[in-house]
C-alpha cells in the first residue's frame, strides 16, 4: 500500500489506524510492515504521543531502586532517610517521588530540636574520645627516655622559649620563661641533667595585675620545690583595657622566669648542642658549628 496521499484527511486516517495499532501492543516495526509506511520520520509521527507497550520498553537498572524509593517515601521516610536506606543522590530521589504527598513530621520542632542536640553532643563525644585516644597512643609510644634524648629534647625546648645570646649584646646565660607547668617542669628535669642544683636558681613570677600574685608564688614554689628567698620581685603587667584577656580564671597563675646563676658555660653548651640538631637534622653525616 503506497501512501502518496499527503493530504490532511489521508493523514489522521493513517494516524488513527496506526494508533489503533500502537493501543493494541503493536512495536514500530510491526505497524510499519501493517501499514507500509517504510519512512520513519512518518511512522514516528503517525504514532506520536502514543507511549510503547510495556513489553518493548527497555529495563531499567534503577526500576528497582526508584519503586523502593516510592515505597519508603510512602513509608514516611524523608529524602536524608531515603537517600541512606537505598545510596542514591537525592535529586534521583526527588526525581522519582516528587507527585507523592510530603510526609507529615514525625516530630514536633521541640522533640527535633532535642534529637538534633543529642546528635550533636554524640558527634562531639566521639571526637573527643578520638582526640583522647591519639594523644594516648603517641604518649604511649614515646616509651623511656634516655639522658641523651632529655638532653636533646631539652636544648630544643631552650632554643624555643628561652634567653639567647646576640652579637650585639651578649647573654650567654640560662634565663627561661613560660606559664606552662609541664614545660617548667621539663625545663628542670634538664637543668638537673646539667648539674645544676636548686641554690643556683633564681625565679621571677610574672603576672597580671589583677591575679592573685601571693598564691601564683606559692604554687610555683611547691611545683619547683624552692621557697620565697629563690623569688625576685614580682613582675606585675599593666591591664590594658582595650585588650580582651582570656588567660584568667582559678588556673591562671602568670608566668615563671628560671634563671641560673654562673651559667654562661652551659649556655654555650646548650646552644652548641642546638646547632648539632639542626646539622644533623638538615645535613646528615656533618656537623654545623656555632
Amino acid at each position: 500500500m503506497a501512501h502518496s496521499d499527503d493530504s490532511p484527511t489521508a493523514f489522521e486516517d493513517l494516524r488513527a489506524r496506526a494508533t489503533a495499532l500502537r493501543r493494541q501492543g503493536l512495536s514500530l516495526r510491526q505497524i510499519r510492515d501493517r501499514l507500509r509506511v517504510h519512512n520513519n520520520d512518518l511512522l514516528h509521527r503517525l504514532v506520536g504521543g502514543e507511549p510503547p507497550p510495556a513489553r518493548t520498553r527497555q529495563p531499567n537498572a534503577k526500576d528497582d531502586l526508584r519503586a523502593r524509593a516510592r515505597e519508603l517515601r510512602l513509608a514516611g521516610l524523608t529524602y536524608d532517610r531515603i537517600q541512606l536506606e537505598l545510596g542514591c543522590s537525592k535529586s534521583s530521589i526527588s526525581l522519582w517521588v516528587r507527585d507523592l504527598p510530603k510526609p507529615e513530621p514525625r516530630y514536633t520542632e521541640e522533640e527535633q530540636r532535642a534529637l538534633m542536640n543529642a546528635g550533636l553532643a554524640h558527634l562531639r563525644a566521639a571526637r573527643e574520645e578520638d582526640r583522647r585516644t591519639a594523644k594516648a597512643e603517641a604518649a604511649h609510644s614515646v616509651g623511656e627516655l634516655s639522658e641523651r634524648e632529655l638532653l636533646l629534647v631539652g636544648a630544643a625546648l631552650y632554643w624555643a622559649e628561652g634567653g639567647k645570646d646576640k652579637p650585639w649584646q651578649r647573654r650567654e646565660h640560662l634565663k627561661f620563661i613560660n606559664s606552662d607547668p609541664d614545660v617548667i617542669r621539663l625545663h628542670l628535669r634538664w637543668l638537673e641533667l646539667l648539674g645544676v642544683s636548686r641554690d643556683r636558681l633564681r625565679l621571677t613570677l610574672n603576672i597580671h595585675e589583677n591575679a592573685d600574685a601571693a598564691e601564683a608564688q606559692a604554687y610555683w614554689a611547691r611545683l619547683t620545690g624552692t621557697d620565697a628567698s629563690h623569688f625576685n620581685k614580682t613582675v606585675v603587667k599593666r591591664h590594658n583595657p582595650l585588650t580582651r584577656r582570656r588567660n584568667t580564671g582559678p588556673a591562671y597563675r602568670g608566668a615563671l622566669t628560671v634563671y641560673v646563676r654562673g651559667s654562661a658555660g652551659l649556655y654555650r653548651r646548650m646552644e652548641g648542642t642546638w646547632y648539632g640538631i639542626v646539622g644533623a637534622a638538615l645535613d646528615p653525616g656533618k656537623r654545623k658549628r656555632a
